[in-house]
């Protein structure tokens, strides 16, 4: 089976941000001083908001019960919904979507892993600088771990033919480029989904990869969607939601989905709770079972 569903991000990269569409581009990456967080996450005004952005606005803020619309989001599409999906995924995009759902990532988190980030042993990831610019661990369920073992074998191959060709160089975060001299050509700093084509600078003729663009996800999760009959509207936000939602389900308790969100206030998390119905605690009553 592939994998799980993205978020559908209006905004188009900046220059020299990587590629979209397959298209070389002539600048490399962050050469517009932009940092790290290359492509904004769905926001107002954005066709993802239908669905994915209530609860994304939500994260970490106050506020006691859930709105309409934040509950509307939170409700995520149902375990055969979100299979039907996958099923009608295949390639990079399908393992992509399979992280976002298995392991309950934002679009850009999952795009921007890198192989260091990823724990086979204790089957974890670790997210950097998510939202609110704080690490998080989380899970890395068992058949997807394996399928990114594959995927890094994928990495490795590609990473050695660039080197090969005199370039293979990754963008770091913040100063450690400068701190740690030729960590951008090594194997673990490189990106888990790298792009198809290489970046290159113009001026100096400097190439690398960035990671894909999340346009390409997108894209073939809308297709997806549709092939799938899903009746709402359904993005890649919409399977972090899911995730959520089918753990609460399972019984597992709100604090702990809460750290694997990143939510910093559990206010936001309990979103999850009303769309479930069981009550403000996200419990049942003895009572229903009777």
């Amino acid at each position: 089976m592939a994998a799980a569903v993205s978020a559908v991000s209006p905004a188009a990269p900046s220059a020299g941000d990587g590629q979209r569409g397959g298209e070389r581009l002539s600048h490399a990456p962050g050469s517009g001083g932009s940092g790290e967080c290359l492509y904004p996450e769905p926001g107002p005004g954005g066709a993802a908001v239908s669905v994915s952005g209530a609860a994304g606005a939500g994260s970490g803020s106050g506020g006691g019960g859930a709105s309409q619309a934040e509950a509307t989001a939170a409700r995520g599409v149902d375990p055969g919904g979100v299979r039907a999906v996958l099923e009608r995924m295949d390639g990079v995009e399908a393992l992509v979507s399979e992280v976002l759902y298995g392991s309950g990532l934002r679009l850009m988190e999952a795009l921007r892993l890198r192989v260091k980030d990823l724990d086979f042993e204790r089957r974890e990831l670790t997210v950097r600088d998510g939202k609110g610019s704080k690490d998080r661990r989380t899970m890395l369920p068992l058949g997807v771990g394996e399928r990114l073992r594959v995927q890094l074998q994928k990495v490795r191959r590609l990473h050695e033919k660039d080197l090969a060709e005199g370039y293979g160089s990754v963008q770091l975060p913040g100063a450690l480029r400068r701190k740690y001299r030729n960590a951008d050509k090594q194997l673990n700093w490189q990106w888990v989904f790298p792009q198809h084509q290489r970046w290159r600078n113009a001026q100096t003729g400097e190439q690398g990869r960035h990671h894909l663009d999340p346009s390409l996800v997108q894209k073939a999760i809308r297709r997806a969607v549709i092939e799938a009959k899903i009746s709402k509207a359904a993005t890649s936000h919409s399977f972090r939601h899911s995730f959520a939602t089918h753990l609460l389900e399972r019984g597992h308790d709100i604090r702990t989905i809460q750290e694997l969100l990143g939510h910093n206030d559990i206010r936001t998390t309990m979103i999850y709770t009303h769309v479930l119905n069981r009550g403000p605690f996200g419990i049942s009553s003895p009572a229903d079972t009777l």
